[in-house]
């Protein structure tokens, strides 16, 4: 290997030069998938940053308790890593598969609809985990500096204990979302490390998700991802996405370096991206595609050209609170007792209106497709 010349102008220059962000990309079939998981992840070189004496969770991601494809963790990506980590030498009674809770999605259901519960982690015979249930939320104080949680929440930042000391495999899908433009492994932290109150941030959500990963650098004994887009969701997602079959896995131990590389290949410019922007930064990983080592698939010529800036009409309704008109009425109508009216509109909204009308056609067709014909001999 040819040497690099660092120019001496920082330390954090240097480093980023030695340990130049690693992402693997693979294309797969459903005959191959679980073994092309195994691969891509040992292309990734998991083993160096997750270790094997420690607690892993999988954080498991249920965007919507309907089964809608790229919304949610796929079973085949659940079933892919659980099956690599077990050839590897990681101890069954070390993995667990991980949830949090929201207030306009039932994790418990959706680990059923979207068939991770019983099809895999049940079948691998793994704890499963959710957040709110018997575990205990702790007081977290961050060491490096935190853009915005210290003020949204003047009484402490509460993490869940388990999460100090282990290890976390993050599972995000290739999606838009209508706040983040698109939504990956940084994303995915939101859930897990913030209680419900985590609305709170929406207004300013890019420089959360770029706290957040301060906070997991500084808790968690290693950080890794792998994300399918195996079907990939376009448009005002996380839900309401139109519906791509792309056949594409991806992997990295830099939470920055994977969301760039998703966001080149879905159209759109990383850095343009607030969070992966100020991450890259602050230090926190690589958001510069051209400064990263890809191993895989050449996705030099890849550009699905998805939309990340469409809205639903409840999506409207929340800009218009967190940055448009309604902006002064924040507070009231998101931290008081009148806040259950936004979950009971998103709920009627998404699961009463969309899903009926637009989102169960769009559910069989995609079943009619190869990824859809796997899902449904899980």
């Amino acid at each position: 290997m040819s040497s690099v010349r660092v120019s001496p102008e920082s330390k954090k220059t240097e480093k980023a030069a030695v340990q130049k962000a690693r992402v693997a990309v693979l294309k797969t079939t459903p005959e191959t998938v679980l073994e092309d998981y195994g691969r891509l992840m040992r292309l990734a070189e998991y083993e160096k940053y997750l270790p094997k004496d420690k607690d892993t969770a999988l954080k498991i991601n249920i965007s919507w308790h309907v089964f809608y494809p790229a919304c949610s963790t796929a079973p085949w990506q659940l079933d892919g890593v659980i099956k690599t980590m077990l050839e590897d030498g990681y101890k069954r009674e070390h993995i667990h598969g991980c949830h949090n809770r929201t207030v306009v999605v039932d994790a418990r259901v959706g680990e059923v609809n979207n068939k991770q519960r019983q099809m895999v982690v049940d079948k691998y015979g793994l704890r499963n985990v959710h957040l709110y249930e018997n575990e205990r939320w702790v007081r977290y104080e961050p060491k490096g500096e935190i853009l915005v949680l210290n003020d949204i929440y003047p009484d402490g930042i509460y993490i869940p204990e388990r999460f100090i000391g282990e290890n976390i495999l993050h599972l995000p899908t290739m999606k838009t979302h209508v706040f983040t433009t698109m939504t990956g492994a940084m994303k995915n932290a939101f859930g897990g490390l913030l209680q419900e109150r985590r609305h709170w941030t929406h207004s300013v959500i890019h420089e959360t998700l770029v706290d957040l990963l301060t906070i997991q650098k500084e808790i968690h004994s290693g950080i890794f991802a792998v994300m399918d887009g195996t079907f990939a969701g376009d448009g005002p997602g996380p839900r309401c996405m139109r519906v791509h079959v792309k056949d594409y896995i991806l992997a990295s131990a830099d939470q920055v370096a994977i969301d760039a590389v998703a966001a080149r290949m879905m159209g759109f410019d990383p850095m343009s991206l607030d969070f992966i922007r100020i991450a890259h930064e602050k230090g926190l990983g690589c958001g510069v595609v051209e400064d990263m080592e890809i191993v895989g698939e050449d996705i030099s010529g890849v550009n699905w050209r998805f939309e990340g800036k469409k809205d639903t009409f409840a999506s409207r309704g929340q800009k218009a609170i967190y940055h448009g008109p309604l902006k002064p009425l924040e507070k009231l109508l998101l931290r008081t007792p009148l806040v259950p009216w936004s979950y009971l509109a998103s709920r009627f909204y998404h699961d009463g209106l969309w899903y009926p009308l637009v989102g169960r056609k769009r559910v069989k067709e995609a079943l009619e497709t190869k990824w859809g014909k796997l899902f449904n001999q899980y």
